[in-house]
């Protein structure tokens, strides 16, 4: 079973000012077209003060987000920034749009999902339908149960049509968790691209044979805190409590332990558009 270590999520609403109160976005029109930039550059975003918006603020980041992607010389690095940047991208409408955009998909060459019968092959197909059973907490409170139901059908055809299409990848418990939010979010055709492009690259390290390169990661967590904190990370150190505590935070980008919607997608919307790692720097800030 999952660790359930919680997080704060108002600290979390406010990952900008956690993380980056000394910098302020760029997030102006694009003035010339550098679709080479780096897969993974360093991007400044907005003081988390920002959160105090101002009146309007949001409809005007809005308007600007979707002048940007329409910009003939639009640019990967500067969509990281709003991404980054007080909000993220506010709306899953502007998500669908722009989680593809950053992960490079070309929306236009999806492939469909493998019949039933191929899907119950694959040596994963009882686990992810237990986990997916046990899911419903992650669907919004309210919705009508056969709703429900033919979305969490969706929710394992997404997962096993990725671990087909790559079968050097393992599945996690909580890979679910991920999945989940993304199907809510962007629907069910772009989901499979989009999880399917994040399991081989933000995802990969979570999903080998062993959790070997999971425990590596995880141990990150004291240096980091060792700079941003080292009293806390003493006495971590001194309670020899280890590093459990944040795999379900990492492993799930923190949809298992949030309960809000917009705390889980704006975290994605920091994650996609920041370096792999970001999830453990996000479990190390103060």
């Amino acid at each position: 079973m999952l660790q359930q270590s919680k997080p704060n999520p108002t600290a979390l609403d406010n990952t900008d000012f956690v993380l980056r109160k000394r910098f302020k976005a760029d997030v102006s029109p694009p003035q010339s077209n550098s679709h080479g930039d780096s897969k993974f550059s360093t991007v400044q975003s907005s003081p988390v003060g920002a959160r105090r918006k101002r009146p309007g603020g949001d409809e005007k980041k809005d308007t600007k987000l979707k002048d940007f992607v329409n910009h003939p010389t639009f640019s990967v690095s500067q969509l990281r920034r709003f991404a980054i940047s007080s909000g993220g991208l506010l709306k899953s409408a502007n998500r669908k749009r722009c989680w593809p955009m950053l992960l490079d998909i070309d929306v236009d060459n999806i492939p469909p999902a493998p019949k039933l019968s191929v899907l119950k092959t694959h040596r994963d197909y009882e686990q992810v339908l237990l986990d997916v059973e046990r899911s419903l907490s992650r669907f919004p409170p309210g919705m009508r149960e056969d709703k429900r139901l033919v979305l969490q059908d969706k929710l394992v055809v997404l997962i096993l049509h990725v671990l087909i299409n790559h079968p050097e990848l393992h599945y996690y418990q909580g890979y679910h968790d991920i999945c989940v939010t993304i199907l809510l979010t962007v629907g069910e055709d772009l989901a499979y691209a989009v999880v399917d492009r994040l399991s081989i690259s933000h995802l990969s390290d979570y999903m080998g044979s062993t959790m070997e390169r999971t425990k590596v990661i995880m141990d990150y967590v004291f240096p980091i805190l060792a700079k941003v904190n080292p009293k806390l990370e003493a006495y971590l150190q001194k309670a020899e409590v280890g590093t459990m505590f944040c795999l379900s935070w990492i492993i799930t980008w923190y949809g298992h332990v949030l309960k809000e919607y917009r705390h889980i997608v704006r975290l994605y919307d920091f994650f996609i558009a920041s370096h792999p790692l970001m999830p453990i720097y996000v479990a190390a800030a103060k």
